[in-house]
């Protein structure tokens, strides 16, 4: 009560944060008239103006006005756009490093360009992260503009590039990229021998677009670049045909942790039917010889019991493709790690293909920690604020809308069942569209989708695909006149732009989108819909008089369109199912109601939604009976709301918990990994690293001495033939080992320095023979590689011992604290292997009269799994990489025909074709200025 009290005397602290801001902005406003005078290379002037100003000792935040104002001005004459004073505010807060949360439609693409106009006045570079490739370029060309104007270069990051124009582009001021890019060009500088080949130059500062998405959700999975491994499938196949022997009884099956573990009774059993088998020769399953059985049968346990086909995955092609569990999205060339993927290969009869070894990975949390500076922007992160200040340190600013919001948040309808959830949505969509209300329908799954889509069908509905070429003429024929439309779109695109182009034309007056909750973020809907994206598609091939008749009459239309969907309400978001976080419920509302627009959002819930099922209470069905709530009738009421929410945030802090717990055992590996790369670095930028072999070579000696020749004891005590064998191995020297250790007085100090000596004398001889020119160049890279060699052995064991630390909890020790210590001990094993492996190599090499060529890097690719997106980020960017090549052109998925060739002469066999695709009959026209003229 007090803490209201004081919120109403006081404002709240995001309150008092936002009025620090207002002074700034009135100076920036009050410096407009004066740099609207300005000629546009005066304008442009002010940016070397700016830097000498840096270069004599000024602050950036002195620049702050000034630079802002010049921003400001520049974007109105390159992009006919005024930030708005709330968008200098976010400027500002993006700036100071921290979250910049404004709703959808509020400009935060052009709110980046203040900040990053202002930090990448030091040089430096500035680096802008998206969540895909369309989004990179596209922001990049826009945006560009502005700072192009302002003399200021723009690079941009997608995947396909090489190394040269990888090094262009993060030369530039201002840097685009998706995070994955950003995260893999790390891995992979990390990995080169040679300082020049590196792509990135440095880490300074960083604004993170949908930074929600980015730094919550991916974080849940690591970058990984994998290598090929030994195969394995035959044990895979083995182990796969005793799971369906166990009865119920021999596993425990938690659905709710998403967990399958196997009894007494199943290890018992299992042992069993191993030993049946052959694959159990000796001793029980636990005992440390059969310790790989044991992951086997457990990936073999979790691939039957947990995961169900065609729910989590679906089988096509004789590949075993993944189905995202947020979006319900295919995710082709995206695996399961740890085996499980190989798992369900054997489950289901498909070819079992070999397991990968990790050859670098890094989590987006360690990653962005890396920037000097870093902020976000996006429209939902104040649910999340508590993980972003303890996690990246990053305080969450809400910034006020320009126009004030007018969207009716309805309260949730709960149903006691499904089909009555499902009747009462379309109840709901036929009033809306009698009216010709654009409606965006949000659903967790493409399974969802679908059985929406069903009960839509059985109504009268058409469902019609939106991307074919033709389609959305019929959603304009409909919007024209004014009658319901009776069509409706399932979107569930591959490819982002298409995606973007069919979210962005979902404001149509009578449009009906079933989407999943993140479908097209990037994309504004706006009501009537998107005047640009139209002209693009409706003008091009068009010149003179007839491309100006065709923009009016479009700007015309679209404006009618506007005025249609005001009249009708504005958007109305109905959500089918509350998502484990408010922040994505929060996302799907926030499509409507931009800019000042009306609009309704609702959500429709049953007790049999997974949240309702899996976290509400077992008992809340038969209350509801006996209170006499009828077939058909919802309960609706603010309490209800709250409820909800708070199961919400009860799930929210148990998955924070989860990622925080993961990141705590990440950390131990990070600063690992950031002595390996400082380390490799360090040796790249030296000339000479002869001094670090020597001192590799004598540690070497020190490690043979001590482990072999005690201390002030006899000689009678000393290991002679283990040091022989030693010195032979690890320095290539034949000593007279036996007879120094007879001699009278002889102690360890003076073995040491006599093996020292001769060890010394030996690789100056071979450095004489060589030339020391040669040999300071093999040095550096047996070193690197050698390095490479024992850090990826080191990322498989520590992968292992993360595995199976957790059962250390049963002898009432931290498992963190035991991972901690073991992970420092191989570590400590690690730098010692190396000077071991290392200097055994130097002590023995041959130089031939040509130099050695540059190492190749190991066969390698990267993965991601984008939680936010549903996708293989990886996997999707080359496919969209080699379309934008020209090297083969993408096929509708329909059917088991998925990646069929397309026949020119055959039109059953092109599928789906993008109006803008060149006709597969190889004409050299557009589909739509061809056979898609007549579809």
């Amino acid at each position: 009560m007090f803490g209201s009290l004081a919120k109403k005397i006081f404002g709240t602290a995001n309150d008092r944060r936002l009025k620090g801001y207002k002074p700034r902005v009135a100076a920036i406003n009050a410096l407009e008239p004066e740099v609207a005078a300005l000629s546009d290379e005066a304008l442009r002037a002010r940016t070397d103006e700016f830097r000498a100003q840096l270069a004599g000792g000024a602050k950036l935040d002195d620049l702050l006005v000034p630079a802002f104002a010049t921003v400001r001005e520049a974007a109105k004459r390159s992009l006919g756009l005024r930030h708005f004073d709330v968008q200098m505010i976010g400027g500002m807060v993006l700036h100071e490093g921290a979250i910049a949360e404004m709703k959808t439609g509020e400009g935060k693409t052009l709110v980046a360009t203040l900040a990053c106009y202002l930090n990448a006045l030091g040089g430096k570079g500035v680096h802008v992260v998206t969540v895909n490739d369309y989004l990179a370029r596209r922001d990049a060309e826009n945006m560009g503009r502005v700072y192009n104007f302002l003399g200021m270069t723009v690079g941009v990051i997608v995947h396909g590039l090489d190394d040269r124009e990888r090094a262009e582009a993060y030369a530039a001021d201002i840097t685009y990229g998706t995070n994955n890019e950003f995260g893999f060009d790390y891995l992979r500088d990390n990995m080169k021998y040679e300082l020049n080949h590196m792509v990135q130059r440095g880490h300074t500062f960083a604004i993170v677009d949908e930074v929600d998405s980015i730094l919550v959700d991916e974080a849940r999975t690591p970058l990984i670049i994998s290598g090929p491994s030994d195969d394995k499938s035959d044990l895979y196949v083995a182990i796969d045909k005793i799971i369906p022997h166990l009865v119920p009884g021999d596993f425990d099956l938690d659905e709710k942790q998403r967990n399958v573990s196997l009894t007494e009774q199943g290890n018992e059993r299992v042992e069993e039917l191993l030993r049946e088998h052959g694959l159990l020769i000796e001793g029980s399953l636990y005992e440390a010889t059969n310790v790989t059985l044991v992951h086997h049968v457990n990936q073999a346990l979790r691939a039957h019991k947990l995961y169900a086909r065609d729910k989590d995955y679906i089988v096509r092609n004789g590949e075993v493709v993944i189905i995202d569990e947020f979006t319900g999205r295919m995710m082709p060339g995206r695996r399961y790690s740890e085996g499980q993927h190989q798992a369900l290969e054997a489950k289901e009869d498909v070819q079992v293909q070999p397991e990968n070894v990790t050859l670098a990975t890094i989590t987006f949390q360690n990653y962005f920690r890396l920037y000097g500076k870093l902020a976000g922007m996006t429209g939902t992160a104040s649910t999340e604020a508590n993980e972003f200040a303890e996690i990246y340190r990053l305080d969450v600013v809400e910034i006020p809308t320009n126009m004030p919001m007018i969207r009716i948040d309805a309260d949730d309808e709960v149903y006691r069942t499904n089909e009555e959830k499902l009747n009462a949505i379309i109840a709901e969509i036929e009033d809306a569209n009698a009216k010709a209300q654009p409606m965006l329908v949000g659903t967790t799954s493409i399974e969802k989708s679908e059985q929406l889509a069903e009960f839509l069908k059985q109504r009268g509905y058409k469902q019609i695909d939106f991307g074919a070429p033709g389609a959305l003429d019929k959603l304009y024929a409909s919007a024209r006149s004014g009658k319901p439309s009776k069509n409706f779109a399932v979107l569930n695109a591959r490819f982002h732009e298409q995606e973007a182009y069919v979210v962005a034309e979902a404001g149509v007056p009578g449009a009906i989108t079933v989407a999943t909750n993140m479908a097209g973020r990037g994309t504004d809907i706006q009501l009537g819909g998107n005047v640009d994206m139209r002209l693009r598609q409706e003008c091009e091939g068009l010149e003179g008089e007839a491309r100006a008749a065709k923009e009016k009459a479009i700007r015309a239309e679209v404006a009618e369109f506007k005025r249609k969907a005001l009249d009708a309400g504005g958007l109305y978001i109905i959500g089918t199912e509350r998502h484990e976080s408010r922040r994505i419920d929060n996302q799907l509302r926030g499509r409507s109601g931009r800019q000042g627009d009306p609009g309704k959002s609702k959500f429709f819930l049953s007790l049999q939604d997974d949240l309702m099922r899996i976290f509400g209470s077992d008992r809340m069905d038969t209350m509801l009976v006996k209170l006499g709530l009828k077939e058909g009738e919802a309960i609706i009421h603010p309490w209800i709301n709250k409820a909800l929410e708070k199961a919400q945030q009860k799930v929210e802090a148990r998955n924070f918990d989860m990622r925080k717990n993961v990141l705590k055992f990440d950390n131990v590996m990070n600063d690992q990994r950031k002595v390996v790369f400082e380390q490799r670095r360090d040796m790249m930028a030296q000339e000479s690293i002869a001094d670090v072999i020597t001192d590799m070579r004598h540690g070497v000696i020190d490690g043979l001495v001590s482990a072999n020749v005690p201390h002030d004891a006899y000689p009678e005590a000393w290991n002679i033939a283990a040091l022989d064998e030693g010195v032979r191995a690890q320095l290539n020297l034949e000593l007279p080992l036996a007879d120094w250790s007879k001699e009278e007085g002889i102690a360890d100090e003076e073995l040491r320095e006599r093996i020292e000596k001769a060890a010394d004398e030996a690789y100056v001889t071979r450095e004489q023979r060589n030339t020391p020119e040669v040999m300071r160049y093999v040095e550096k890279q047996i070193l690197l590689q050698t390095l490479d060699h024992l850090w990826r052995e080191h990322l498989v064991v520590l992968d292992h011992l993360r595995q199976v630390i957790g059962w250390r909890g049963m002898a009432q020790r931290d498992p963190l604290n035991e991972y901690k210590s073991e992970a420092f001990e191989l570590f400590d094993g690690l730098i010692t292997r190396l000077r071991e492996v290392t200097t055994a190599q130097l002590m023995r090499v041959e130089v031939s009269v040509e130099p050695p060529p540059m190492p190749a890097p190991p066969p390698m690719f990267g993965s991601h799994v984008d939680p936010a997106t549903g996708e293989d980020e990886e996997a999707l960017a080359r496919i969209n990489a080699a379309i934008a090549a020209g090297e083969f052109t993408p096929v509708a998925l329909t059917g088991d025909d998925v990646g069929a060739p397309r026949d020119p002469n055959s039109p059953e066999s092109w599928g789906r074709v993008g109006r803008n695709e060149a006709c597969p009959c190889g004409s050299g026209k557009k589909y739509k200025h061809c056979h898609g003229a007549t579809a």
